[in-house]
């Protein structure tokens, strides 16, 4: 079976066994945005708890198009900057932040606590690439 191609942002065609680049651990800066995200959802103290979590989770990793139907979040396209912007990274071969996970069991559903943007990016890339991560 041949691959399935996608367009990459420029409008040239990527094989959809590009591999993606990813750094070994998340930057430390994800942190601080989790909460800041989390924090919408949940009162600070339990989104500090999250983090802190997260920070000692050992890493893992789901296809993308699996997190996505878990999150139940719709896909961001090109036109939003943030995912652009990373899909010019991985073009470029640059690494990404593996993504923060929380498993939200009482509303059944993935919260994307940091990385959506970056998520969207290689999803539009290879929907069944494995997405390095942290989850909770």
């Amino acid at each position: 079976m041949e691959p399935r191609n996608k367009r990459n942002t420029k409008g040239g065609i990527m094989s959809k066994q590009s591999k993606n680049k990813w750094l070994a651990k998340p930057e430390k800066h994800d942190y601080p945005a989790a909460v800041s995200y989390l924090s919408l959802i949940y009162d600070e103290k339990i989104a500090g708890k999250y983090a802190q979590a997260l920070a000692k989770a050992p890493m893992t990793s789901f296809k993308a198009k699996d997190i996505f139907r878990a999150s139940r979040l719709p896909l961001l396209g090109t036109t939003n900057s943030h995912v652009r912007k990373n899909q010019k990274k991985l073009v470029a071969g640059k690494k990404l932040s593996p993504l923060l996970l929380i498993r939200d069991p009482s509303h059944g559903k993935l919260v994307i606590a940091d990385g959506y943007h970056r998520m969207c990016a290689v999803y539009l890339v290879d929907e069944d690439s494995p997405v390095p991560c942290k989850i909770v």
